[in-house]
């Protein structure tokens, strides 16, 4: 089992909002002028960034009635745009406290905190009623959780009957080694990959059925590449970006999640898992 601190260490950075700040001004903008696409570069932690949120959350079927829940929210980038987008009230609960209190900040500057929730917390035992949530999501982070199946448990504790959970994750392909370190670990120990079977298995015993699955190994190759020509033009990173959640390895740990990607030995899968009707 791995230790939820070494978690939260990971991703905290301790001068974030700072950074962020710096990033925004550098764009010349500032936090009463910024905008959602703005945020856009640094908002999306995850392979294939605003696209892929929008082609992954699209399949959920949000409503602007629904009151949605977003499974590792980071620095709430997803629950913004989810709100925002569909009109949705929207609850983020992530681990790491630093990310989550830079997160309400951002939803403050951008006028949609009366939309978004962001609570700091275990995804594995989250401070929400049985029944309360009428969809939920997560964006490449069940690689922090070993226990998938008490995550399955906990998200189907929380959803309303004929409710509708989202998985969009770097699954596991085949049992090679990883090259590391990679966005969400540092060393093997640190990360909890498994394949879509296993969080398949983990869905079912819940009681979930699976309603859709689809792997993006080929959109995430096409992404690494527009990434690398968007780079090499703009002649280093931009004023807001991945970097400033990543720190200073991150060109090593963005190569290194290209390669695994590339050699097969991973890939972005989507899941889509619904809870019975009462």
């Amino acid at each position: 089992m791995i230790d939820p601190d070494v978690v939260s260490r990971h991703y905290t950075r301790g001068d974030l909002l700072a950074a962020l700040r710096s990033g925004v001004a550098k764009l010349g903008k500032t936090p009463e002028t910024l905008t959602l696409d703005d945020l856009a570069p640094v908002d999306e932690f995850h392979i294939g960034g605003r696209m892929a949120t929008r082609a992954f959350l699209d399949q959920l079927a949000i409503g602007a009635n629904d009151r949605v829940l977003d499974i590792g929210c980071g620095i709430g980038g997803a629950s913004r745009f989810a709100a925002q987008t569909y009109g949705c009230q929207v609850i983020g609960v992530d681990l790491t406290d630093e990310y989550v209190e830079t997160g309400k900040v951002l939803c403050a500057w951008l006028g949609l905190d009366a939309k978004v929730e962001l609570l700091q917390g275990s995804v594995l035992a989250m401070n929400l009623p049985d029944a309360s949530v009428d969809k939920a999501f997560m964006l490449h982070v069940g690689m922090n959780i070993p226990d998938k199946a008490a995550l399955a448990a906990e998200v189907w504790r929380v959803l309303k009957p004929g409710g509708v959970f989202g998985i969009y994750d770097i699954m596991e392909v085949n049992a090679e080694q990883l090259v590391f370190p990679v966005p969400w670990a540092t060393v093997a120990a640190a990360s909890s990959l498994a394949p879509p079977e296993a969080y398949r298995h983990a869905l079912t015993g819940a009681g979930f059925e699976i309603v859709g699955e689809r792997n993006r190994r080929e959109f995430a190759l096409e992404f690494f590449e527009r990434l690398k020509t968007a780079a090499a033009a703009a002649g280093g990173p931009p004023p807001l970006g991945l970097h400033l959640l990543m720190g200073p390895d991150a060109p090593t740990k963005v190569q290194n999640m290209i390669v695994n990607v590339s050699q097969n030995k991973v890939a972005p899968v989507e899941l889509i898992a619904r809870k019975a009707p009462a």
